[in-house]
């Protein structure tokens, strides 16, 4: 059974080409909005949280404050709808899950960039 999932997974599902990024990075990504007949291309920047899955089912949570207010968004990472992801920022963390982020407020929530 497992095997005819992972065939499935790998003849059907379009497979989006997409940069490398982890968590900690603060990546930008574009994705179609469909209203009605009307399509347009909205952004979501913020911080990733976690990259959470494999093959076609993986996911990954972004974060962004909208005022004084936190957003976290979950994308599919084959999501037909996603036009791009750009890097801004590699981030230099500890961990694959960065859910102790939520709490921290301030200078305390900034990530320190990674060196290249």
């Amino acid at each position: 059974m497992e095997n005819l999932v992972n065939f499935v997974q790998k003849e059907f599902v379009s497979k989006n080409d997409l940069p490398e990024f982890a968590a900690g990075d603060t990546i930008t990504v574009y994705y179609e909005i469909r209203e009605g007949k009307k399509t347009r291309t909205q952004f979501f920047k913020g911080v990733v949280i976690q990259r959470r899955g494999s093959g076609s089912s993986e996911t990954f949570t972004i974060r962004k404050m909208s005022g004084t207010i936190g957003v976290e968004r979950i994308f599919p990472i084959n999501l037909p709808a996603i036009q791009k992801i750009e890097i801004n920022k590699r981030g230099k963390v500890r961990r694959a899950r960065i859910y102790y982020f939520r709490q921290l407020t301030g200078k305390k929530a900034q990530i320190k960039e990674k060196r290249s």
